[in-house]
C-alpha cells in the first residue's frame, strides 16, 4: 500500500513525520509524493497559531477530496487539541505516533472503508508522561540531521497552547541519543541539529539542570564522522555562564544561536509569563558574544500582544537595535483559546500587522548586513548540493553561522564535504565564494 505524508509546523514535527514514515516503510509500505495516488494519507498537524490550526483542518479535508478512498490519518498538536469531531479516519495526537502502523492495520481489518470522520476527546495535561522512543530518524536533507532529545514544556507562557498539546517535559534516554548520533554518522550525516520542544529543559524531569544538555553535546562531539553540532531554539535564563563556557570548548559546535525574545518590553514580558527581563536578556547575549565573538543570533518576536501599547512596542524596537540580531522571526499575535492571553483585550489586527512590518524591515536590514560582513573573509562550508554550471560547478551549503553560501569552482564538490572558502561578495541573502586552496 502507498502512503503520503504531509507536515505542518516546526522541525520537531518534520522529525516525527520522518520517524513515522520509516515505521511504515519497515512494514513494507511505499512512500509516495502524490496524495491522489495514496492508499493512506498521514497529516502531521500544527496548532501553534490559529492559522496553523486552520490549515491543519483544511489539509485533512483536502486529502479526502483528492482521493475519497484514501485512509486519512491525523496526528500531531492540532489533532491532540481537537475536542469533538475531526475530519480523519484515525486520530493519533502527539503521544501515540509510534502506533500509526498498528492503528492503520486495525482500521483495515475492522472497518476497511474510510468515511473521514472521527471523534476525539482533548486529554488533560499529563504530569507522568514518558518519552516515546522512535529510534534513528533519517532526514531527507542528506548532510544535516535533526535529532529530537526531549518533548513537552513546563513554562506555560500566557500566549502558548503547546504545553497543553505536548504535555510536560520528558527527556530522551541518553544512551538512545548517542546511539542515534552514531547511526547517523555511519549513514554519512556530518551535521546534527539537537532539538526539542524546549531543548534547554533536557534532563529537568530527572532533576538535572542544563549541565545534562552539555553532557549530551560533549558525547556527540566525540563521535567520529560528526563534524558539526547545532542547537535548536534556546531560552535566555537557561544559559548559565558555565554552560556557555562549556559550549565554547566544543570544537564542533556551530556559533549560531536562536534565543527566544518575544518582546523587548518588561511589562509585556511579565504579562507573557516569560521568566526574564529585557536587561537579563541583554546580559545573556553579552555572555554569548564574549564566548563567541562572531556568532549569529536569531530570535522570535510577537507583535500586537494583548494590551501592547505603542510605547511597549518601541521598547522592543530599542532592544533589537541594542542587541543587533542576525535575523528576526516576526509573528503577529495569534489568539489561542484556552490560554491566559485569550482572555485579555486584543490589539486590532491592522495595528499588529503594521508593527510586524516595522520589525520585518529591521530583520531584512540586519540579515543583509550580517551576510555582507563575510565579504573578504575565510569561512568553511558544508556542501549540501553541487550542480554543473557554464563555468564549472556551483556548490551550495551553509557556514557555521548558518549563512547560505554559493561556491563557484572548476571541479565538483561531493555533498557532505566541508571546504574552506574565501567570501567574494553577497547579495544580502547568499554569500558568493571561491575555494580557498592556498
Amino acid at each position: 500500500m502507498k502512503v503520503y505524508f504531509h507536515t505542518l509546523g516546526c522541525r520537531v514535527n518534520q522529525y516525527e513525520t520522518d520517524a513515522v514514515r520509516m515505521l511504515f516503510e519497515k512494514k513494507g509500505y511505499e512512500s509516495v509524493t502524490d496524495p491522489a495516488a495514496a492508499d493512506i494519507c498521514v497529516v502531521n498537524t500544527c496548532t501553534v497559531t490559529r492559522e496553523a490550526d486552520r490549515k491543519s483542518g483544511q489539509m485533512l479535508r483536502r486529502m479526502a477530496r483528492l482521493n475519497p478512498g484514501t485512509i486519512v490519518v491525523a496526528m500531531g498538536c492540532a489533532s491532540e487539541m481537537r475536542d469533538g469531531s475531526i475530519d480523519a479516519d484515525i486520530v493519533l495526537g502527539t503521544r501515540d505516533r509510534n502506533m500509526a502502523v498498528q492503528k492503520v492495520e486495525e482500521f483495515l481489518a475492522e472497518k476497511g472503508v474510510p468515511d473521514h470522520k472521527s471523534s476525539h476527546k482533548r486529554p488533560e495535561v499529563s504530569k507522568t508522561d514518558v518519552y516515546h522512543e522512535l529510534g534513528t530518524v533519517v532526514s531527507p536533507e542528506g548532510c544535516r540531521a535533526f535529532m529530537k532529545i526531549q518533548d513537552g514544556c513546563n513554562k506555560f507562557c500566557s500566549y502558548c497552547i503547546i504545553p497543553f498539546a505536548r504535555g510536560r517535559v520528558v527527556s530522551r534516554d541518553e544512551d538512545n541519543i548517542i546511539e542515534e548520533a552514531r547511526d547517523l554518522a555511519s549513514r554519512g550525516f556530518r551535521e546534527i541539529v539537537v532539538s526539542g520542544i524546549h531543548v534547554c529543559s533536557y534532563g529537568r524531569d530527572r532533576g538535572e539542570g542544563i549541565e545534562a544538555l552539555l553532557r549530551v553535546l560533549t558525547k556527540i562531539e566525540a563521535i567520529k564522522g560528526i563534524e558539526r553540532i547545532r542547537l535548536g531554539s534556546l531560552e535566555p535564563m537557561s544559559l548559565t555562564e558555565d554552560f556557555i563556557g562549556g559550549l565554547s570548548k566544543l570544537s564542533k559546535f556551530c556559533p549560531h544561536f536562536h534565543l527566544s525574545l518575544q518582546s523587548g518590553s518588561d511589562t509585556v514580558l511579565k504579562r507573557m509569563n516569560r521568566d526574564y527581563t529585557s536587561s537579563q536578556y541583554a546580559e545573556t547575549v553579552m555572555m554569548l558574544r564574549k564566548a563567541f565573538p562572531s556568532m549569529s543570533l536569531t530570535t522570535d518576536v510577537i507583535c500586537g500582544y494583548p494590551e501592547e501599547t505603542e510605547e511597549e512596542f518601541l521598547e522592543t524596537v530599542d532592544l533589537i537595535k541594542k542587541v543587533g540580531f542576525t535575523k528576526i522571526h516576526v509573528f503577529p499575535y495569534s489568539l489561542r483559546e484556552g490560554t491566559v492571553a485569550a482572555r485579555k483585550p486584543q490589539i486590532p489586527k491592522d495595528v499588529a500587522n503594521a508593527r510586524s512590518r516595522v520589525l520585518l524591515e529591521m530583520s531584512e536590514t540586519l540579515e543583509n548586513a550580517f551576510a555582507r560582513s563575510f565579504t573578504g573573509k575565510i569561512t568553511c562550508v558544508l556542501v549540501e548540493r553541487c550542480e554543473p554550471s557554464e563555468r564549472g560547478f556551483i556548490s551550495t551549503g551553509y557556514n557555521p553561522e548558518y549563512v547560505h553560501c554559493e561556491i563557484e569552482s572548476e571541479r565538483g564538490i561531493e555533498p557532505g564535504t566541508i571546504v574552506n572558502v574565501r567570501c567574494v561578495s553577497s547579495d544580502g541573502k547568499t554569500v558568493r565564494c571561491v575555494l580557498n586552496e592556498t
